[in-house]
């Protein structure tokens, strides 16, 4: 499978396509600063074999897709602080622009309606898109993700305190850091191989190596504040589903978005962290095929 590109919103977007283009479309969205290759194939195949046309991309300024090569690099400690003293962000774009891209993604590639499937960042990327465009979204599933409601519990101390080291450069983001971070947020229920987590690591590495658009991204997720107002308004049939040791993105915060989404359906899945190991896919494809199928 090689990747394609296509013109969306204006942002050259790299795709990949499982599955006949005769079946219903599912559109899988990633999260920070993730590339598409995070999407197991395993899950794609499965969701392709079940009947569906499965559509997996890299987001705006990282992977693939177009870079903002000249636009504003945010800092971590400016941007804590600056929230913290309740002031605007400086941001290059946001959510909603990479909400756009979203729809225009489905644009260009001819389809009216599609199902969504958004992980963590990707999740509220599907928020926005699913309230503001009733008419062109099938169902909708969020995986890991957040209301954005202020109110909520953050990520545990030990993975911020990584985080503002690397932000800071205190902690470099090497191959020996990379994977005890990903171990740190990672599913206990479902422990990877030292094998799988480098080779992860490392594909993504080869394939796009990005940090700037990692910062971009952080910067749209923190300027968007709270989606509880757009929840309410959703009526695509919702599906979330979050681990109950989730370290980055606690519990609490799945559970506050399916409450705010009428009628939506919440899957706690125990022994699940933030990330989507191999080891879960048969769980995962077993929920979103019965959900979208139906």
């Amino acid at each position: 499978m090689s990747e394609s590109y296509i013109q969306a919103n204006g942002v050259r977007l790299a795709y990949e396509e499982f599955g006949s283009a005769s079946d219903p479309a599912i559109l899988l969205i990633m999260g920070l600063g993730t590339q598409m290759i995070s999407w197991p194939l395993s899950l794609c195949n499965g969701l392709a074999s079940a009947g569906f046309r499965v559509i997996r991309f890299d987001n705006r300024d990282i992977g693939l897709s177009e870079k903002m090569e000249n636009a504003h690099i945010p800092r971590a400690p400016s941007m804590l602080l600056r929230t913290t003293l309740g002031l605007p962000l400086r941001v290059s774009y946001t959510l909603d622009d990479m909400a756009e891209d979203l729809i225009g993604l489905l644009d260009a590639l001819h389809l009216n309606r599609a199902h969504l499937v958004g992980a963590s960042m990707g999740g509220m990327i599907g928020q926005i898109a699913t309230s503001r465009n009733p008419n062109r979204i099938l169902s909708f599933t969020s995986i890991m993700s957040s209301s954005g409601n202020p109110k909520l519990p953050g990520a545990a101390r030990k993975v911020v305190r990584t985080m503002v080291k690397r932000s800071l450069g205190i902690e470099k983001p090497n191959l020996k850091n990379t994977m005890a971070f990903q171990r740190m947020i990672g599913s206990p229920g479902f422990p990877e191989s030292d094998e799988e987590l480098r080779k992860k690591v490392l594909d993504s590495v080869a394939r796009s190596l990005h940090p700037e658009g990692y910062s971009r991204h952080l910067a749209a997720i923190m300027a968007s504040g709270s989606r509880v107002k757009l929840l309410k308004t959703i009526t695509a049939p919702t599906l979330v589903i979050h681990g109950r040791e989730d370290a980055l993105v606690p519990l609490e915060c799945g559970i506050d978005t399916a409450r705010h989404i009428p009628d939506a359906r919440l899957k706690i899945i125990d022994g699940m962290g933030h990330n989507l190991p191999e080891a879960l896919m048969p769980r995962l494809l077993e929920l979103i095929a019965a959900h979208v199928a139906t």
